[in-house]
């Protein structure tokens, strides 16, 4: 082993520029996650939160009486506003991958960050309480042959899973706001 030992050949540490005042801290950057924004994997998480968002949204309104409950019809509002945001974010994905862009700025990642935590709360809280309504009708006031239980069961849970391809972008971009 050829080490270098400071008692036997000492080294002076290189003159601070600036006087040491202003010196900007060695940080190392870190590397693109696949899932974080401007990556294959990170269009591939919000394809399927578009995807499963636009399911769920069909899917309720093609019901006549989702309107009957105020967590359907919050089911609707809180899924389209996640296939809206999945979408746009898709979009500025591909054209991230096409240049070869870097979205990694602070800025940025501020509000992705913001936006997926807003709708992925939003998109949580919504099916929750579908589901809520769903086991009511289903379970507890054996009303299914007078409603779509099926249809409400379904778009509830198209609903939890673009939650659950929601909840890793917004890890994702947190965990990179943070290390920053």
């Amino acid at each position: 082993m050829n080490m270098v030992h400071p008692s036997v050949h000492p080294i002076e540490a290189p003159p601070f520029t600036d006087g040491g005042a202003g010196v900007p801290p060695n940080r190392s950057w870190m590397k693109d996650v696949q899932g974080m924004p401007g990556t294959p994997g990170g269009l591939a998480l919000r394809f399927s939160q578009f995807v499963f968002a636009l399911t769920s949204l069909s899917i309720m309104a093609s019901t006549t009486d989702f309107i009957d409950a105020s967590a359907f019809r919050y089911l609707v509002a809180a899924v389209a506003l996640q296939s809206l945001w999945s979408l746009s974010l898709a979009i500025v994905d591909i054209y991230a991958l096409l240049v070869q862009r870097c979205l990694r700025n602070s800025p940025l990642i501020s509000f992705f960050t913001i936006g997926d935590g807003i709708t992925s709360t939003l998109t949580f809280a919504a099916a929750c309480a579908s589901a809520g309504i769903t086991v009511l009708l289903g379970n507890d006031l054996r009303a299914c042959k007078d409603n779509n239980c099926r249809s409400f069961q379904t778009a509830t849970a198209m609903a939890f899973i673009s939650w659950f391809a929601a909840s890793p972008s917004f890890i994702l971009n947190f965990w990179s706001l943070a290390s920053r």
